[in-house]
């Protein structure tokens, strides 16, 4: 197996904190997540801070506007070579189709569910309290537009895998090790690296669990050695 199957996610407050754990961490992972929090706090001053370290960097801003709006969004982004990008599947066809147009060589990943939100939530706001069902639509709209991959929690991981087959990424956050202590987590469904990646996952974003370890690159191999 190939062990590089961690994304990083660098959402802090602190650029030369950050810089040092992206210094540390870069030959044991897959990619790192630059969300929100980094990038409105850094914007692209910061994004090239990281980028400078050649690594590849999956970028988490989540659009979603008007077909014309994120294809020109696209078309901007695709100027600062992510590896990935995040746009809501919720968008329509049309924004999905605009975003393919636009991609050049980034990877276009379609966000189901939100990790934080329950059947309770989704019942609120979707009208649906069987996530499952709406994950499984979603899948089907990310197929029939072509998009790369789709990010969804641990817990619709074989879902999705049975569905799509192996064409669409699986990216996955809401990972945390069975040794973490997850009571004042804003997760929702949450599952192991170990599980996730025997449920089908091809890649785990994990944070705050490796970031705010007291040692990062410890916490992060030992991750590693559980998926051998």
């Amino acid at each position: 197996m190939n062990l590089k199957k961690i994304i990083v996610a660098l959402d802090n407050d602190d650029l030369k904190k950050t810089t040092k754990i992206v210094k540390e961490l870069k030959e044991h992972t897959f990619a790192f997540k630059v969300g929100y929090e980094f990038f409105y706090n850094f914007g692209l001053d910061g994004y090239q801070l990281i980028k400078n370290e050649n690594v590849k960097i999956f970028l988490d801003l989540k659009l979603h506007d008007i077909p014309n709006t994120v294809k020109k969004g696209i078309n901007a982004i695709s100027k600062l070579e992510p590896y990935f990008v995040t746009i809501h599947i919720s968008g329509g066809d049309d924004m999905l189709k605009a975003a393919n147009l636009a991609k050049n060589n980034i990877k276009i990943l379609g966000v189901s569910i939100l990790t934080s939100l329950n059947s309770k939530l989704t019942e609120k706001y979707y009208y649906n309290k069987n996530i499952d069902n709406i994950v499984s639509n979603y899948t089907q709209y990310a197929l029939e537009n072509n998009l790369d991959g789709i990010v969804c929690s641990p817990r619709e991981i074989s879902k999705i895998k049975n569905k799509a087959q192996k064409k669409l990424l699986i990216i996955t956050p809401g990972i945390r090790p069975a040794n973490y202590d997850i009571s004042n987590d804003d997760q929702s469904r949450t599952m192991t690296p170990k599980e996730a990646i025997e449920a089908g996952a091809d890649y785990l974003v994990i944070g705050r669990p490796i970031t705010q370890s007291k040692n990062p690159l410890k916490t992060l191999k030992s991750i590693n050695d559980s998926l051998e």
